[in-house]
């Protein structure tokens, strides 16, 4: 798991190990290890460490030193380096390291030279505005260029805890090299789309960081919530998740829910038959899935509930989700629930009781979604009692612990009717697999969040060469993204 530290506990645990240690180490380490991937990307891209070009923008502070002191690195290893300086002051010491080792170091003058990597030193996590002349046009000129785009810390021009764009320009980086720890700016959007490939140097500061509240979820972690079979297991070991999902005037809903959750690991999905034709539709298409008239609270045999896609969010639907909401095991509330949801002060409160008892409630989302049920409350997980996944661009899984993930693997090939369906099925049939394991608000909102990165996988391998992508997709390739997992040939 990638922890993600906002910057006042960053700048915390530097101080803190600044204070015991000789002046100038935590640069120095920082500089070691931007110059090493500097080094690495010359060699794997541009084919060459000796004789290539790096150009570096060089800001007023501590940025700006770390880039100078790797730039003298790189220039010892025979690239030909030249720092502009984009104000009267910067980091003297770093300046002179570079030109002792035969770099150059000048002012810029609007020219960017034919180069190899241009590395971004000019503002770093602790930047709050917009980029001033002629930073912004240095960061334009580098934009513009083919050359590879390197960034310190933070691409210049993104906010390092919310990766918003504090202006109207900001460095576009290949990569960005981070230190200590990764920023939440780097993978929340738009921040993610100008960070590219995010690497984390250590500079010695974790052990004076807390226990991250922002996380990234790594191939190694969402293999815990896929593993194989084991020899003792049996079809109830594994899992029973329930679907009420469909209707007359949606019935594809419930197909792609169903169609997702049977993938999870699950032993069995059951469907509840409402007595409208949806479940045998399912039934003919999934011979493996059981039906069930039921009532949701008293089927013992279901470990998660999924309520909603395809609903049409009439008063039968009110009770169903009513019900539910009584079941003793996790219970995922998607689309058609969630604009129940949003017109019943008593189903909110619902959810919110039952958070306080210890239960686990999923709501998943879309943004009209979410400012129909939260009104852009950013505390809404906390506030709701419940794990809100808020779709779109760089999702969030915010757990009511203060706990966010930040999915790194979905894709604009996501936007497409019936993905939010696939996912919320994987969701439920994930945390019906779990079982007990999922019992608590941080082992749910992990699964969860391993859910929707296995969804972004299924989204990437559905769009294999170029190909477009459709929800029923989707459900085709997650074995194989399931399969690719396992294998360990996954590594976003």
């Amino acid at each position: 798991m990638l922890g993600l530290y906002p910057v006042a506990e960053v700048r915390a645990a530097e101080e803190e190990v600044m204070s015991r240690t000789a002046s100038g180490t935590l640069m120095q380490r920082a500089a070691f290890g931007l110059a090493g991937e500097c080094a690495r990307l010359l060699s794997t891209v541009v084919g060459r460490v000796s004789g290539a070009k790096v150009a570096i923008f060089v800001g007023t502070g501590n940025n700006g030193g770390d880039a100078l002191f790797a730039g003298a690195r790189l220039q010892e290893r025979g690239v030909a380096v030249q720092a502009f300086t984009l104000a009267d002051r910067h980091h003297e010491a770093g300046a002179r390291a570079l030109v002792e080792a035969g770099g150059r170091v000048t002012a810029f003058q609007e020219a960017l030279p034919d180069v190899d990597l241009i590395l971004d030193g000019i503002v770093g996590i602790g930047a709050s505005g917009p980029l001033r002349e002629p930073a912004r046009s240095a960061v334009m000129a580098a934009n513009r260029s083919g050359a590879l785009r390197v960034a310190v810390d933070i691409p210049s021009g993104i906010d390092a805890d919310s990766g918003a764009l504090l202006g109207d320009a900001a460095f576009r980086a290949d990569a960005t090299v981070t230190f200590g720890c990764a920023k939440p700016g780097l993978f929340a959007m738009p921040g993610r789309s100008f960070a590219g490939a995010v690497r984390v140097i250590d500079i010695g500061i974790g052990n004076a960081l807390p226990p991250p509240t922002g996380q990234v979820m790594e191939p190694i972690d969402v293999l815990e919530h896929f593993l194989e079979p084991e020899e003792q297991d049996y079809k109830y070991s594994r899992g029973v998740v329930g679907v009420a999902a469909g209707s007359a005037r949606y019935p594809g809903a419930a197909l792609l829910a169903v169609g997702g959750a049977r993938y999870a690991g699950v032993g069995m999905t059951v469907i509840l038959d409402r007595r409208d034709g949806v479940a045998q539709d399912v039934v003919r298409t999934y011979p493996d899935v059981v039906t069930t008239s039921e009532d949701p609270r008293h089927f013992e045999r279901v470990r998660a509930w999924l309520c909603g896609p395809g609903l049409v969010g009439d008063a039968a639907d009110a009770d169903l989700i009513n019900a539910v909401l009584q079941a003793s095991v996790p219970v995922v509330l998607d689309a058609g629930a969630l604009s129940v949801l949003a017109d019943s002060d008593a189903l909110r409160e619902a959810i919110r009781v039952r958070g306080q008892r210890g239960g686990i409630t999923v709501l998943t989302p879309h943004a009209g979604e979410y400012r129909s049920l939260f009104d852009d409350d950013e505390q809404a997980a906390i506030d709701s009692g419940a794990i809100v996944v808020r779709k779109g661009p760089a999702t969030q899984i915010c757990a009511p612990d203060g706990t966010v993930f930040i999915d790194t693997v979905g894709t604009p090939d996501l936007a497409c009717a019936g993905s939010g369906d696939v996912l919320a099925g994987l969701i439920a049939g994930v945390l019906a697999h779990q079982g007990e394991a999922a019992a608590s608000v941080p082992e749910a909102s992990a699964a969860v969040a391993a859910a929707t990165w296995m969804h972004g996988v299924a989204g990437r391998c559905a769009a294999h060469a170029d190909r477009p992508v459709l929800a029923t997709d989707l459900v085709r390739v997650i074995p194989d993204a399931i399969a690719k997992l396992r294998r360990g040939e996954l590594a976003w």
